[in-house]
């Protein structure tokens, strides 16, 4: 028996994702939305002499089970009328106005379809260089952020998704403190997440104490050299007060270059998730981990099946996907990169007793992270030689690593799945649960508010429903709970209860095995203080991360995800991720 959808996520499919008539009418059910999604990304099947009706079957069970979701765009527009199923998109920017501007327009394409979009800002000339043509001044890369922000705010993506960007700026860049202080001044560049694109030249200047040479991009000439001790404090200090910049680990990310022939990647999709080169697109899906529970693990057999299906959903989607540009298509097929991920690992650790912060959880999230890379690749070697390898094959890491045919360049990655859990009905990625009861603000500004089932159920059991529930609606936590036993406590522990070490120790589990890179919130309570974002910082580096982003609780304002108690308050800060 397929679960049924919680009355949240049918608000959610209602406002964002059924098809309407051009009255704004829905004219489709949830299930006719899978439907139409299973039909459309199984009939490039056809293309390669395979039976698109059995494939059609096999994707539909998956998403009726909430056995897996693709990403939001492949939901709203599979099978419609020039529809663009990708979710994650880099776009080049090269120091000329025709290729600002020129990103810029396709960047709106972009979002209008569902899609996000990356850039590097770091080939820009800083503020103040002289331009040659006119012997005037440029206003530098912060400027043109603010703009594509702007444009990004204006278009909305349709409404039916907000605007995500990813601005990445280069450690080593003139106007490097312009831009880690930006999101300092409330309502500046609300439509994009910022990284340091830093590099262990810097860190090797951090470590010695030593000065550290910002460069003019358009030269190469040293601008200026800074204190490299100075300028993390003040990173460090910006991250602290508004939860941007992350650090983009940019030497990390290019040891692991599936295809380094064909260039460096220099910056990643709106979360993270997704190192790209320039024009690259990325389709993404999440298998649902609590899906595959037993009473002691994970069925690995069915997870095994599961994995190999999605890779051909996902490899599929390359060819059923209309392109917004001939550039796109071009580089997305050249690589055929895809990212499988998971959901629900939170859910599977509390149906089966197993603490988030422990050992264990660890040692279980590793397993099943090298478990779905290996899989997704060895699905992959089959297609490549049934369907051929993607075209930069020859030319990748992949041979020398004992290959002779993969379909993809890329296969695993570990996307946030913020809307696709939701309607799942499981936890967000990796992350361990937020709160046991929230409230979540949508895009039309409605706020919806959760209980977790789970704990339901459990309180229910247990005969401690009133006050224990009570409790739970007002902090969002077990940990004021009465009467409870102490192993129910430690298998719903919330973001906030756990230390920042574990956050980072699961994310490096399972960045150990992926293919791509993890999208993962290291949360910090509202007093933490400067230090804990240092020190978490740090350790991401020596855990050889790809990425990592740290948000102390409150330090935005609009949250998306908060407690129902503080939700309520008016004017409150507090209110989501």
């Amino acid at each position: 028996m397929n679960p049924a959808f919680s009355e949240n996520a049918l608000a959610i499919l209602s406002e964002r994702y059924l098809r309407r008539d051009d009255a704004g009418e829905i004219v489709e059910t949830p299930d006719g939305m899978l439907e139409r999604a299973a039909r459309a990304v199984a009939a490039p099947a056809r293309l390669f002499g395979d039976d698109a009706g059995f494939w059609e079957a096999r994707f539909l069970e998956r998403m009726q089970r909430r056995e897996f979701l693709p990403n939001s765009p492949t939901l709203m527009n599979a099978g419609l009328p020039g529809g663009q199923l990708a979710a994650c998109f880099v776009l080049p920017i090269e120091d000329d106005l025709d290729s600002i501007f020129k990103a810029m327009s396709r960047m709106a394409r972009i979002h209008q379809s569902g899609g996000g979009t990356g850039f590097s800002f770091s080939r820009l000339r800083p503020r103040d260089d002289r331009v040659r043509s006119t012997g005037g001044i440029t206003s530098g890369p912060l400027s043109f952020m603010d703009l594509f922000d702007h444009t990004t705010a204006i278009i909305r993506q349709g409404g039916r998704r907000r605007g995500a960007n990813m601005a990445v700026l280069r450690v080593d860049h003139p106007d490097i403190e312009a831009f880690i202080d930006a999101k300092k001044q409330p309502g500046r560049l609300e439509n994009f997440n910022l990284s340091v694109g830093i590099t262990e030249e810097f860190f090797a200047a951090l470590d010695r104490g030593n000065r550290f040479a910002l460069r003019n991009p358009r030269s190469g000439q040293v601008a200026r050299c800074v204190d490299a001790q100075e300028l993390f404090a003040r990173i460090v200090d910006a991250a602290w007060t508004s939860g941007d910049p992350g650090l983009l680990f940019l030497d990390e990310i290019n040891r692991h270059n599936p295809t380094p022939g064909l260039g460096p990647i220099e910056t990643t999709n709106p979360c993270g998730e997704q190192p790209l080169l320039p024009y690259e697109s990325c389709t993404l899906g999440s298998l649902n981990l609590a899906a595959f529970a037993t009473e002691s693990g994970i069925d690995w057999t069915r997870f095994a099946g599961a994995i190999a299906d999605t890779v051909v959903f996902l490899d599929n989607v390359i060819e059923a996907n209309h392109y917004p540009f001939a550039a796109i298509e071009n580089a997305t097929r050249r690589t055929r990169k895809i990212g499988l991920g998971v959901m629900g690992l939170a859910e599977l650790f509390a149906r089966i007793g197993i603490p988030y912060d422990s050992e264990q959880a660890l040692i279980l999230g590793e397993k099943i992270a090298k478990f779905l890379t290996a899989e997704a690749w060895a699905a992959s070697a089959m297609l490549g030689a049934k369907r051929g390898s993607f075209p930069g094959f020859a030319d990748s890491v992949w041979p020398g690593r004992g290959f002779t045919a993969l379909r993809n360049a890329a296969l695993t990655c570990v996307a946030p799945t913020g809307t696709i859990s939701l309607i799942a009905g499981t936890s967000s990625a990796i992350e361990p649960f937020f709160a046991l009861a929230l409230a979540r603000r949508v895009l039309d500004g409605r706020v919806l508010t959760e209980l977790n089932p789970l704990v339901a159920a459990e309180l229910d059991r247990l005969d401690q429903n009133a006050a224990a529930r009570d409790a739970v609606l007002r902090h969002g936590s077990l940990s004021h709970a009465p009467n409870l036993p102490p192993e129910l406590r430690r298998r719903f522990p919330i973001a906030l209860e756990i230390a920042p070490e574990w956050h980072l120790r699961m994310q490096a589990a399972f960045q150990n095995h992926v293919d791509a890179a993890v999208s993962k919130t290291v949360n910090l309570p509202k007093d933490a203080p400067r230090s804990a974002v240092r020190e978490v910082f740090l350790q991401a580096r020596r855990l050889h991360l790809k990425g990592v982003t740290v948000y102390r609780y409150g330090s935005r304002a609009g949250q998306t995800l908060s407690f129902i108690e503080e939700a309520a308050r008016p004017d409150c800060r507090e209110c989501a991720v």
